[in-house]
């Protein structure tokens, strides 16, 4: 296991997990995201996913070491970030007046 990939992957995908924690039960986003986000629960279930996708890559990318299994866990992994990534963008305001 390489660990200097592993730890700060870890730690992106935990702030990532604090951050839609905090979207959810307390409605609270980021400063420089809060005039941009509409449904901020929606928000904050999306940075949800795209954290357990992250997860899920680093298990299967460098835990794991069966190249069959691996190979269809990152791309799981890949799946499950796209997904959370165009929740947070369906979260955005509509462009207009």
């Amino acid at each position: 296991m390489r660990l200097y990939l592993a730890m700060p992957s870890v730690v992106v995908a935990l702030l990532l997990a604090a951050l839609g924690v905090a979207a959810i039960t307390r409605g609270w986003v980021l400063p420089m995201n809060r005039r941009h986000v509409h449904r901020v629960r929606l928000y904050g279930w999306g940075q949800l996913v795209a954290a357990f996708g992250l997860c899920w890559q680093v298990v299967f990318g460098l835990v794991i070491s069966g190249i069959n299994i691996r190979q269809w866990g990152t791309l799981t992994g890949s799946g499950l970030l796209v997904t959370g990534l165009i929740v947070m963008m369906v979260s955005y305001r509509p462009a207009g007046n």
